[in-house]
């Protein structure tokens, strides 16, 4: 297959228009005619990921995270994002990052069933797409009521970390959870709007985790990495059955800090 039939595929289910309006997606490196026989899923293009495209003779590597974020004045050997691009095309890598489009119409719904939440909503509606509306994250029940500390063992165990960060009373009983895959610092306000008790998200530093706490908010920092690297395999599943005969192969799981 082409590389430009791929991304075909993936913009039917998953369009570039459904991304937010800071973000970059799509095509980001490489030749849109580039025929493809392999390809490499990963999280982030870091270096690593891209030695791994080479060792492998992948011919296409797909991200959640963009490399090219912020606009770039030069593409050089002198910069660290640019050696990274530098690398794909040298090597004939097409490079695709699929980040906030995924984000609303594949992770937020993703991350309710891994939770198993009932009686669900989107979070923060961006807008509608395929006819429903759709956003960032997801609200919803769980099964029973349970204490704050069995549930921080619960989202261990659903998404299979080793540890988290919790703000919030243990003891506090959780029944309504929003769930905000990534960053979710901004998603703080609008948990608080749907009345919920926990928020289980990534990125949140002392001042967000105490603030929230003092308006009956209780947070899980489960990481951006625990929380986002289901895109990898979700992702796996969705093109090996749409992209027959071509070899998907994902980064292994990795996570990006110890704590020690």
């Amino acid at each position: 297959m082409q590389c430009k039939e791929i991304i075909e595929i993936i913009e039917e289910n998953y369009p570039k228009e459904a991304a937010l309006t800071f973000d970059n997606v799509g095509l980001q490196a490489g030749r849109s005619t580039k025929k493809v026989s392999k390809i490499l899923l990963a999280l982030d293009a870091t270096t690593p990921v891209i030695e791994l495209a080479e060792k492998q003779d992948v011919d296409m590597l797909i991200t959640h995270h963009p490399l090219i974020f912020s606009p770039l004045k030069s593409i050089t050997d002198q910069d660290f994002v640019g050696r990274r691009i530098l690398r794909l095309i040298q090597d004939d890598i097409a490079y695709y990052a699929m980040h906030t489009n995924y984000d609303v119409l594949g992770m937020a719904e993703l991350s309710e069933e891994i939770l198993q939440l009932k009686e669900t909503e989107v979070l923060d509606v961006t807008g509608e797409f395929f006819g429903i509306s759709q956003g960032i994250g997801r609200v919803g029940l769980l099964e029973s009521t349970m204490s704050l500390r069995s549930f921080c063992d619960y989202v261990k165990e659903k998404l299979v970390l080793s540890n988290i960060k919790v703000f919030g009373d243990l003891d506090k009983k959780i029944k309504k959870v929003a769930i905000s895959p990534g960053s979710g610092k901004s998603e703080i306000a609008v948990a608080l709007k749907h009345n919920v008790d926990v928020l289980v998200t990534g990125d949140i530093g002392h001042h967000e985790g105490l603030d929230a706490m003092e308006q009956g908010l209780a947070i899980i920092d489960a990481g951006h990495y625990g929380t986002e690297y289901i895109f990898v395999d979700d992702m796996k599943k969705y093109l090996s059955q749409r992209c027959l005969g071509v070899e998907i192969i994902t980064e292994p799981v990795s996570h990006p800090f110890q704590v020690v």
